[in-house]
């Protein structure tokens, strides 16, 4: 059974910084690229960032480019999210994601979806 889980959420002040984590089982980690996605009350939840499984490409939503960077740690299966400068906008549940890494960022692409690590933003 594959199971995602994110870690690492939390509250912090606009302008600070939280690294995101998520970890995979039950599928071959490496076979397959990871997501980060996030919904926010009363919104459609939205594609953040993704990455390849390899690493080499990745991919972010306007929104959110030059303030996070995706990565991850294929020998610990695990994928992060450094989100640094953070808004009150960015105020969400983040969800993490195992598929496909676009540039268009569709949750559809993704076929394994963590239960969401919730990050507030105070200002």
């Amino acid at each position: 059974q594959v199971q995602v889980v994110e870690s690492g959420g939390g509250l912090v002040q606009a302008g600070g910084s939280l690294r995101l984590s998520c970890t995979a089982s039950g599928l071959t980690f490496d076979d397959y690229a990871m997501g980060w996605f996030r919904q926010a009350p009363g919104k459609e939840r939205e594609g953040v960032s993704c990455i390849t499984w390899s690493g080499s490409s990745t991919a972010y939503a306007d929104s959110v480019k030059g303030r996070f960077t995706i990565s991850r740690d294929n020998a610990k299966k695990m994928a992060y999210l450094q989100m640094n400068s953070l808004k009150p906008e960015d105020t969400a549940l983040y969800y993490c994601a195992a598929g496909s890494c676009y540039k268009e960022l569709d949750q559809d692409d993704f076929s394994y979806w963590g239960q969401g690590t919730q990050v507030t933003v105070s200002s």
